[in-house]
């Protein structure tokens, strides 16, 4: 493996975070502490407990999801398409270095700033809500596995956009209602069975729950079956990206 390759373009993208700290990390936090305080502050108390979790406690890794779901499609897809926006893609193309490296390097950059994010939240929203977390590792495991995962599928959208309007309309027309309709804010149980049924079949549910599982020992979906949906995500979106390297997908052209 070409190790400097994969850590210069490491650094690259992680430099364009610290430059541009407002934007990449303060403004998620803010966004989400007003979340905290209007939903977990305002409306919470006035909710009924959820499988035994208060409602301002349990919206807390929905709420976390939601930016680190965000951020992480939007780290990676930018960190891609400015490349071939600029024309520099060429340069990393041309160089000694596979398509699994160039993933490596752009995605593991993307990831590492919404771990990082997904924490300084979870730090933040104590401030606000009282809540534990019954299964750190987990938590951290489930972590990192979802911003990997989103950030591959930023990737994937980042190469397959050829405009800032393409760039932009995935993350708004899809992921945020996918997120918003997968149990961030309720629990699945509270919907009539019809609806259920169809909340089934969005793929954000079973990071949610995991995730939530990971704080509480509650979900509605079996972990192990969230872990199992979580990993073919992952892998397929990865052998996507990496088909789309290895065959320069809108890239020529």
């Amino acid at each position: 493996m070409n190790h400097h390759a994969v850590k210069a373009i490491y650094h690259f993208e992680m430099a364009r975070t610290f430059r541009t700290l407002m934007q990449s990390l303060a403004s998620p936090i803010l966004s989400t502490s007003l979340y905290f305080i209007v939903f977990g502050g305002a409306i919470g108390s006035r909710m009924m407990d959820i499988d035994g979790v208060s409602y301002a406690a349990y919206i807390v890794p929905g709420l976390i999801l939601i930016t680190v779901l965000t951020e992480s499609t939007s780290n990676a897809s930018l960190g891609i398409y400015m490349p071939k926006f600029t024309g520099t893609i060429y340069e990393v193309l041309s160089a000694p270095i596979t398509p699994f490296e160039i993933i490596l390097g752009y995605v593991g950059a993307a990831a590492t700033k919404s771990v990082l994010l997904g924490l300084l939240i979870l730090v933040s929203a104590r401030l606000f809500v009282d809540f534990s977390v019954l299964y750190p590792l987990w938590m951290l495991l489930f972590l990192v596995v979802i911003s990997v995962t989103f950030s591959l599928f930023g990737f994937i959208l980042g190469l397959w956009a050829d405009s800032f309007e393409r760039l932009g309309i995935i993350p708004t027309m899809v992921i945020t209602p996918l997120v918003f309709l997968g149990g961030s804010f309720y629990s699945i149980s509270m919907l009539p069975p019809l609806w259920q049924t169809i909340t089934m079949f969005n793929p954000v549910v079973y990071l949610v729950n995991g995730f939530r599982w990971s704080f509480y020992g509650v979900a509605d979906v079996h972990v192990g079956f969230s872990l199992a949906m979580i990993t073919l995500f992952l892998v397929t979106c990865f052998s996507i990206a990496w088909w789309m390297l290895r065959t320069s997908y809108k890239i020529k052209n």
